[in-house]
């Protein structure tokens, strides 16, 4: 027999080629052997992915650094990171729509009050979360930026730190999202009003991960967290400047819903 994916010689007793580590199929796809194939990839305790996810919590220099560095079996790579955060967080918003909108006060959302009340925090809040993943991955180059310009003591590159930026990003949304989908059948008014909490916190996580990953002092930090902030706070008013003059062109959101109710 053959491996179907690099077509080297097999004995009929493999289970995996020795040549490029695929696992020999043998027999036909059914529900059972796909969700025991997902079950496996995912989430048994050896998996890349279970372990990317702790490592980026206990020692992140090693799964970014290790990348950049050339190890690419240890560790999931960034880009299926990134495929797994993307559809998590869109399982979020569709639980948010279907589940939970109907139950928000969105006048007792203060850090996103209009003068128009809830109803415009409403329409806006529902027009900015159609383009939730887009968001997403404008943050990926001002994370990279920062940390390309304040936690840098090992010559990273741009493209470096962005890889940095991505497993920091989809690490902190994959586990985050074990905080948001149970928040949201629970209490989704408390899920929304520490939303901004949250994404402090993330911020913060990027923080830790970018500090890890170099070689500068736990001193120097005084002053680095400070303009790590601010260069992230200038790209975060551009993200969000660019998303609200996307929104008027769109007709999604006018000048009506920042007006005072009459």
């Amino acid at each position: 027999m053959t491996c179907r994916n690099c077509n080297n010689t097999l004995r009929t007793d493999f289970s995996y080629c020795p040549d490029c580590g695929s696992k020999i199929i043998r027999n036909r796809l059914t529900p059972k052997s796909l969700i025991f194939d997902v079950i496996e990839r995912y989430f048994n305790l050896d998996n890349t992915f279970l372990k990317t996810l702790w490592h980026m919590i206990v020692k992140p220099e090693s799964v970014c650094g290790g990348y950049i560095s050339g190890i690419r079996k240890k560790y999931l790579n960034p880009v299926s990171m990134l495929a797994i955060s993307l559809t998590l967080s869109g399982f979020v918003i569709f639980l948010t729509k279907k589940l939970a909108w109907s139950s928000i006060d969105f006048s007792k959302i203060s850090y996103a009050q209009t003068s128009s009340g809830g109803a415009g925090t409403e329409k806006i809040m529902s027009a900015t979360m159609e383009y939730g993943s887009i968001l997403f991955l404008f943050y990926i180059p001002v994370l990279a930026f920062a940390s390309f310009l304040f936690f840098n003591k090992k010559q990273y590159n741009f493209a470096e730190h962005t890889v940095t930026a991505i497993y920091a990003l989809t690490s902190f949304g994959i586990i985050g999202s074990l905080y948001a989908i149970p928040t949201l059948f629970v209490s989704p008014q408390f899920y929304f009003e520490t939303a901004l909490l949250y994404s402090f916190i993330m911020v913060l996580f990027c923080i830790y991960v970018a500090y890890k990953n170099s070689k500068n002092s736990l001193k120097s930090l005084f002053w680095r967290i400070p303009m790590f902030l601010f260069i992230f706070l200038i790209g975060y008013m551009g993200v969000s400047i660019l998303t609200f003059a996307a929104l008027f062109i769109t007709g999604e959101i006018s000048v009506q819903d920042f007006m005072p109710t009459k």
